[in-house]
């Protein structure tokens, strides 16, 4: 049976002890599956990175209780062993609820907990706080044991085993009091692995750590995979787009529901539209082990895509160090859809792919990479012609930042972006937690009314920055007391295509002109947000496309209707000087 990683709050070592178990499996030459309780972003890296293979977010609140069941035993049950890391404290959920909390996770999912404990200050109070924590919950969340980190000395150690035997609660692991075993962070999170650069050494050293001082003879049986699921079970990507197709918003209902048409090349074409069910099911067994492998009939192949479909749409995402904040089912998605994702790098100033029908623009550090991105001419200038051309662009949290006038970085240095929006961006305080979202219209990838959730996680805010339009192709924008009427159907209307509704300001009177969506979060006051037309979506809201079904489809169908860039356009950005050509006079 797997277990679930958990800590009665952040910093008390989850992670850390989830790290060394991966490396542990790596280094035995037995295949991990890492899963991540919750909306993060860095964790799930370097346990991808860790383990080998992607980590899968399993959050009830952003992709409901059947997308988390459906999500753990399809990608459990190929590995030979699996973990959960979970997110913030046990109990800790959606305000001051246990709704997405890990214990939500631990019971819908039957595991039990492995409970890390940050013990470097106690001793006998350990006691009271292990028992508060295995008898607070419904009787579905377990423990299993507890792993103390930062344990001082032999000494300490006997005083805190004593401890969880006078509540005959296993001990499972010991980490010492290392300041080396610290995870370098920043102000969103831990760094990403990419700026890890003894990241080899820290994997040994996470083994051998496991191996030292960990009870691995409890804790291993607690990593094993669960059961396959049954024969003809369709895999989690086909399902979501299943759900997407029949216009079902599942469990929760963040939907509302969708008309169905038919679609001959598999994808929506048309707003609202759908297609036929997909019947394709991914195969394959536990890797490394011959037990437990998935029987041949999941092994179904995908039907024949209707010829007129069959060359894969280029999209881009932008993908660096700047931009990575992204779920893997994201390039699945699209790839089911017959697109095909390019990773794409601004900061090292690379052209749009040829062809390119769509733009992801996922969230990261934009900030801390601001003057090499205003120095990035011909992504910039890219990224503004695609926005003007009406090639479908999907900007979220950091991926915004890169479309307004200018970006402030932590230094407060402005730096100018591409100019698509009419905003610039500063450091502000933190902003976190889930969102409910209604759209208040019409737009690329939501439509009026439609209820979803997403997450939002960002230190920065916008303030109005109107762009100087330098042609009459410049990306319209709508002044508050013009909204209403641009989206009033009838004479003098003017199409979604040529309208762009802007929010998010915070001085008055401009807050209160209607956006892509209203934002609700608990202890938050609520306030319209976001950007949309017919070939962008801009926001501050993370969102998972498996809580969103019909997401994927509707950029599908804008991208499959889009002309791509010219191949060998000039798109430098006018913003900002060219460099002198080799050879000339410099000033």
């Amino acid at each position: 049976m797997a277990c679930v990683i958990a800590a009665p709050c952040s910093g008390s070592g989850k992670t850390l002890l989830s790290l060394c178990l991966a490396a542990l499996a790596r280094q035995r030459g037995a295949s991990l599956q890492p899963f991540k309780v919750g909306p993060d972003y860095l964790d799930p890296q370097l346990l991808s990175e860790v383990a080998g293979r992607s980590c899968r977010n399993l959050d009830t609140q952003l992709c409901g209780e059947e997308w988390v069941r459906r999500c753990f035993r399809w990608h459990g049950s190929r590995t030979e062993r699996v973990l959960v890391e979970g997110v913030m404290g046990l109990f800790d959920g959606r305000g001051p609820t246990s709704e997405g909390s890990t214990a939500e996770v631990a019971a819908l999912l039957e595991l039990p907990v492995v409970l890390v404990v940050e013990a470097s200050r106690q001793a006998g109070s350990l006691a009271a706080l292990v028992r508060g924590f295995r008898d607070h919950g419904p009787p579905q969340v377990t423990l299993a044991g507890v792993v103390l980190n930062r344990v001082g000395s032999e000494r300490h150690r006997a005083l805190l085993a004593e401890a969880l035997a006078a509540i005959d609660v296993p001990l499972l692991g010991v980490l010492p009091h290392d300041p080396s075993l610290a995870l370098p962070s920043r102000h969103l999170g831990l760094l990403p692995p990419g700026e890890l650069e003894d990241l080899v050494e820290r994997r040994r050293q996470w083994a051998d750590l496991a191996a030292r001082h960990l009870d691995l003879e409890r804790l291993w049986p607690l990593l094993e995979s669960p059961e396959p699921p049954p024969p003809g079970t369709v895999d989690p990507i086909h399902w979501v787009l299943e759900r997407g197709r029949s216009g079902d918003g599942g469990d929760p209902a963040l939907w509302l529901p969708l008309q169905a048409q038919a679609d001959p090349c598999g994808v929506a074409r048309a707003e609202g539209g759908t297609s036929g069910l997909l019947t394709a099911s991914c195969s394959g067994g536990r890797e490394g082990s011959s037990a437990g492998r998935l029987p041949s009939s999941l092994a179904v192949p995908p039907p024949e895509p209707d010829p007129s479909c069959r060359v894969p749409l280029p999209v881009a995402i932008a993908s660096d160090q700047a931009f990575h904040f992204r779920y893997p089912e994201v390039s699945e998605l699209l790839l089911a859809l017959g697109l095909q994702p390019h990773p794409w790098s601004p900061l090292a100033d690379a052209p749009l792919p040829a062809g390119c029908r769509a733009v992801l623009l996922p969230g990261g550090y934009p900030e801390l990479h601001a003057e090499q991105l205003a120095a990035s001419r011909r992504s910039l200038g890219a990224l503004a012609a695609a926005a003007r051309g009406r090639v479908p662009v999907v900007a979220e949290c950091g991926g915004l930042l890169l479309l307004g006038q200018r970006l402030h970085d932590p230094d407060d240095r402005p730096h100018a972006m591409a100019g698509v929006l009419p905003f610039s961006a500063r450091r502000g305080s933190l902003t976190l937690g889930y969102r409910q979202a209604e759209a208040h219209c019409d737009g690329l990838l939501v439509r009026r009314g439609e209820r979803l959730i997403g997450h939002e996680f960002h230190r920065w805010q916008l303030r109005p920055d109107p762009p100087v339009p330098t042609d009459a192709a410049a990306v319209p924008w709508v002044e508050p007391r013009q909204s209403q009427a641009l989206q009033a159907d009838g004479e003098g209307a003017r199409p979604l295509a040529n309208r762009l509704i802007r929010t998010d300001w915070t001085a008055a009177p401009m807050a209160t002109a209607p956006g892509l969506w209203q934002l609700e979060g608990w202890g938050w006051p609520g306030r319209p947000e976001g950007w949309t037309n017919a070939a962008l979506h801009a926001s501050w809201l993370h969102l998972h496309w498996a809580g969103c079904p019909v997401i994927p489809l509707r950029l599908a169908a804008a991208a499959a209707s889009a002309v791509p860039l010219p191949t060998n356009g000039d798109f430098c950005s006018p913003r900002t000087p060219a460099p002198p050509r080799a050879g000339s006079a410099g000033g």
